[in-house]
């Protein structure tokens, strides 16, 4: 079938009367993804020349030309900082040192990620031992294909990482070296009220730490222990790095914003879990319970305006934001503001800068990544707090240097019991908040 267009998608997939006719649009389409991302490197990498080209007119120091181009590039695509750095570094490697990975992207048979894991796999060597593995992998055959036709993500790596192996034996040992350097533990969401707590390890570590809790469960559920393998793994994890037995009750060392309605009158309004997320209502009245049973945390009254959750300002004359402030900040916020960035809060910071007479306060201040907080300084990044009426959800606009604005706006919080407004603040509710 003729390429598709997509400013019609309905009548795009109506088009297809036969499953033959569906399986061509599909891959049709997906050759056009690969397409406009190679359509899209290259841009990026344009602008990068274009904003760098502006900085040097500016007599910048050498440091700081070009900053702030990843944050643009991340907020085209709709994707966070650390999204666009990735995107700008592949695209600087594509222009740059892999023509061929480029070339068959803009053939519509390599995919952005496939060109990732080829960029990521060939990064710790040089220029030309690098486009020697690109010529290897991504070049045409002569019989109208590639060599990597029909591999899979793993058969990729594993050819790149054999070729870099070949050609540079030592660059792979100096990659070892700064992998291991980068070592780190992190944790993030997960469905149902649960948490994934990872580890990138030297291979060594990693395996010695699963030796040990596979050893430790095939024990215990050789003495007929209830649990299943992979529970007393996890179990055994908190205990080796606690000190903690399973029913002991695990230290709050975060802060939780809940409604009264859900932690006094059975509500149903999800609480939100810093550094974690929503938490479901059960799960939020049994941590404020077992903490304070266990006299590991305290309660701390805020206040919020009941149709739309947003916290009450807090306002300050200090230069820098005092604990108190910066601690409501993180609150409100949860997460970086900039747009499409989930990353943790670092920085907090004044919308409009203190040098151009910004206040202290909480209107005028923001939680921020390091990256965002960065990119703000460039060159022509202007933001400002957008004013609403009383009880309106705290909303900055961030313009870039090209003229685009963008808006991000704080969560509300939980929804508060109405029964129990206080009469001397009309648009305010209590807020219970579970502090370390």
């Amino acid at each position: 079938m003729p390429a598709p267009l997509l400013d019609d998608v309905p009548a795009l997939a109506a088009s297809a009367s036969t499953p033959a006719d569906v399986v061509d649009l599909i891959a049709e389409l997906e050759a056009q993804k690969s397409r406009a991302c190679a359509a899209q490197a290259r841009l990026a990498e344009r602008l990068d020349e274009l904003v760098r080209a502006e900085h040097r007119d500016l007599r910048l120091p050498v440091a700081e030309q070009g900053r702030g181009v990843a944050s643009q590039v991340a907020f085209a695509r709709r994707e966070s900082p650390a999204g666009g750095r990735r995107l700008l570094g592949l695209a600087h490697a594509l222009v740059a040192e892999l023509p061929h990975a480029l070339a068959a992207m803009e053939a519509g048979v390599l995919s952005e990620w496939r060109a990732t894991l080829i960029a990521r796999e060939t990064a710790c060597l040089s220029r030309e031992d690098r486009a020697r593995v690109d010529e290897r992998i991504c070049a045409p055959d002569g019989a109208g294909g590639r060599r990597f036709d029909g591999w899979g993500d793993r058969r990729l790596v594993a050819e790149c990482q054999r070729l870099v192996a070949r050609l540079d034996p030592e660059a792979l040992v100096d990659r070892r070296a700064r992998a291991e350097a980068e070592r780190r533990v992190s944790v993030r969401p997960a469905p149902d009220t649960m948490s994934q707590l990872s580890a990138l390890l030297p291979a060594a570590q990693g395996i010695a730490v699963w030796a040990t809790l596979t050893r430790v469960a095939d024990l215990l559920v050789g003495r007929g222990d209830g649990r299943s393998r992979g529970q007393i793994m996890a179990d055994t994890l908190v205990q080796r790095i606690t000190g903690q037995s399973t029913a002991d009750a695990v230290p709050v060392r975060v802060n939780l914003v809940v409604s009264d309605e859900t932690l006094l009158a059975g509500g149903h309004e999800p609480a939100w879990l810093q550094d974690f997320g929503p938490l479901t209502p059960d799960a939020a009245r049994d941590l404020v319970l077992g903490a304070r049973g266990d006299a590991i945390a305290e309660l701390r009254r805020l206040y919020a305006a009941p149709d739309t959750g947003a916290l009450v300002a807090m306002d300050s004359r200090a230069r820098f934001f005092p604990a108190g402030l910066a601690s409501f900040i993180e609150l409100r916020d949860r997460t970086c503001r900039s747009p499409y960035c989930d990353a943790v809060i670092r920085q907090r910071d004044h919308v409009v800068p203190d040098v151009a007479g910004g206040d202290t306060s909480a209107v005028n201040g923001q939680g921020l990544c390091q990256q965002c907080n960065l990119a703000k300084q460039g060159v022509g990044w202007r933001s400002r707090p957008i004013t609403g009426p009383p009880g309106a959800l705290h909303t900055v606009e961030t313009t870039l240097p090209t003229g685009h604005a963008y808006r991000s706006t704080a969560p509300a919080a939980p929804t508060p019991c109405a029964a129990r407004v206080r009469s001397d603040l009309e648009w305010s509710l209590r807020r219970l908040i579970l502090v370390a």
